[in-house]
């Protein structure tokens, strides 16, 4: 399957892309190498593999959701540029 420009145009427009008229040779050769790529990846015999959640087969370790150390908001203002009425206090970001 090759991509030709009229296609390249059409796939521009649909992913609201801005692909200038001396830019589309260029990007129909990209396309057309993502293809080419794509077809040797289907002619990998993936035969008895087991698809993969992740790269890595270990299991995270769990912790109790325990509560060690709580209720300490004097503790925790006492780090804070500025407090007010018992919370953080920030400058206004937006207007």
């Amino acid at each position: 399957m090759a991509i030709d420009a009229d296609t390249v145009r059409k796939i521009a427009f649909l992913s609201r892309l801005k692909v200038d008229d001396d830019k589309i040779e260029d990007t129909k050769d990209e396309f057309n190498k993502i293809l080419t790529w794509v077809e040797e990846l289907n002619e990998v015999d993936t035969d008895g593999v087991e698809p993969l959640v992740s790269v890595n087969q270990t299991n995270l370790t769990m912790r109790k959701d325990v509560v060690t150390e709580g209720n300490q908001p004097e503790a925790i203002l006492a780090n804070a540029p500025l407090q007010e009425y018992g919370y953080f206090a920030v400058p206004k970001v937006i207007e």
